[in-house]
């Protein structure tokens, strides 16, 4: 009882001037609670089990040995798959970025007032975000067909919805004095918004596309899995044959892309600051 009274009952405090205040109720036992109860529910439903990954936790050690040293003869066969992961990542990412701009503006609150489109919008880029870029890369299959087109597709797909929701948030906290006086002279909203505003988010809204333009390179690496093309279809091949030093071969190539196209990123950002 005394330790409920601790926890759980509002402490008194009197001030130097007599006043006595109540302290606020804490709700963090009751959140640390739920945690655990959701943690044990995950655990059971899951079947996790610590033991498992204790004793066969080396398997993992054991394939990482395989992979190295990489399979060098391989990588002639590599470079083609490479550079279409890269044009994928490449042409997804800035057609997804221009197609986001209408749908960001549309979203944000402080440029459009009309409730019923903003909530059209808003919904539309939280039911687009939702879905995997793996389920897009599949139905693309179905309508383009085998081929990096589809992988080109849902990569477009995701950076529309990433970046649309990361522009009107960067809109919405714009400063609208500069717009409010262009529109009160009976300037367009339009010519308003690219005079005022445009400046304003366009080195986060660069920023953001270049930092989405790196997480594609990764993703379109996978997309192969469900014959979208690039690196991953060679990689699900070397894995279903168990050839690891060319899979160890394939992800050093990866990772050295990466590597490049994060640096030369970094350094346009540091540019736009």
């Amino acid at each position: 009882m005394q330790l409920y009274d601790k926890i759980f009952k509002p402490k008194k405090m009197t001030l130097s001037n007599g006043k006595v205040v109540e302290e606020k109720f804490t709700r963090v036992p009751l959140i640390l609670l739920l945690l655990v109860i959701g943690f044990y529910i995950s655990v059971q439903i899951t079947g996790f089990n610590l033991s498992v990954i204790v004793e066969r936790g080396n398997e993992f050690f054991i394939i990482l040995k395989k992979m190295f040293p990489p399979d060098t003869s391989y990588m002639p066969k590599i470079w083609g798959p490479l550079f279409d992961t890269i044009k994928m990542s490449l042409l997804g990412s800035f057609v997804g970025s221009v197609v986001a701009i209408p749908f960001a503006i549309l979203a944000s609150s402080n440029i459009v007032k009309n409730r019923v489109v903003l909530s059209i919008t808003r919904i539309f880029l939280s039911i687009v975000r939702t879905l995997p870029t793996l389920v897009y890369a599949l139905i693309a299959t179905y309508i383009f067909g085998l081929g990096t087109m589809a992988g080109t597709f849902a990569i477009a797909v995701f950076t529309f919805a990433y970046v649309g929701k990361q522009l009107y948030e960067l809109i919405e906290t714009a400063n609208m004095g500069a717009y409010e006086a262009m529109e009160s002279m009976g300037t367009k909203k339009l010519s308003s918004f690219v005079v005022a505003i445009a400046p304003q988010v366009m080195p986060s809204y660069i920023s953001t596309c270049l930092f989405c333009l790196e997480g594609n390179v990764r993703y379109a690496s996978i997309l192969g899995y469900v014959g979208a093309g690039g690196l991953g279809l060679i990689m699900q091949e070397k894995i279903g044959w168990r050839e690891y030093s060319s899979v160890g071969m394939i992800l050093v190539t990866l990772f050295l892309s990466v590597f490049v196209i994060e640096a030369i990123s970094n350094a346009i950002r540091k540019r736009l600051v």
